[in-house]
């Protein structure tokens, strides 16, 4: 990994926002592609930070810090991705699930996803359960991601899939869980279609799952 990703990285981990900018232009100016700032830079540190928010070893105020950085960061290097050229791959409803206001996961998710040629209907956070299911039906996605970062808020993914199920459109979409607290054992229990553990391997995962039921 290239100095200037690293200095990035750490940039996000300690929320300074004037060092995630000022990097993520180096790196922008040293050539490095616009993904792999997004996916070693920005979504590493953004998943250190995530983690250590688990375990209790960060406050929400610095959380915040290293999430508003995150944003500084996206802001810096979006507009540098070249999305017109890359072959439409499917459309993706992100949102975080009631009772939950992080977003710093679904963010990079939102980003990476756009840049790999997926359309995205971001709903925000603390989204009502019916509402990714009236998003869903409204832009005909392919999958419907759900982020959750505390505990206390991992039921509002199964409340999304026993919606589904109660109102006959569990089939139509593929359900993908992620944020800090989410594992494979939870996405198996809850029935979901999949599970990722940070955003690149998400996207990597939206392909392969909206491949399989294509073909």
């Amino acid at each position: 990994m290239s100095k200037e990703i690293e200095v990035l990285k750490q940039a996000v981990i300690d929320g300074d926002a004037d060092a995630v900018i000022d990097s993520a232009k180096k790196a922008l100016d040293a050539g490095i592609n616009p993904i792999e700032i997004l996916e070693n830079g920005i979504s590493r540190g953004a998943q250190v930070v995530g983690d250590q928010f688990e375990k209790l070893e960060i406050f929400l105020t610095e959380l915040m810090l290293s999430g508003e950085a995150m944003m500084a960061g996206l802001n810096v290097v979006l507009p540098h991705l070249k999305t017109e050229d890359v072959p439409q791959k499917g459309k993706v409803v992100v949102g975080t699930v009631r009772g939950d206001v992080h977003e710093i996961g679904k963010n990079i998710l939102k980003s990476l996803l756009v840049a790999n040629g997926f359309e995205v209907s971001d709903l925000g956070v603390d989204v009502p359960t019916s509402k990714f299911v009236e998003a869903a039906e409204k832009i005909h996605a392919d999958i419907i991601a759900l982020s959750a970062l505390m505990t206390s808020t991992l039921g509002g993914q199964k409340d999304v899939i026993d919606y589904l199920e109660q109102t006959g459109n569990r089939n139509k979409y593929i359900i993908m869980v992620g944020g800090g607290p989410t594992n494979q054992g939870w996405a198996d229990e809850i029935g979901a279609d999949g599970f990722a553990e940070t955003a690149p391997e998400a996207v990597r995962l939206a392909i392969e799952l909206i491949e399989k039921r294509r073909n």
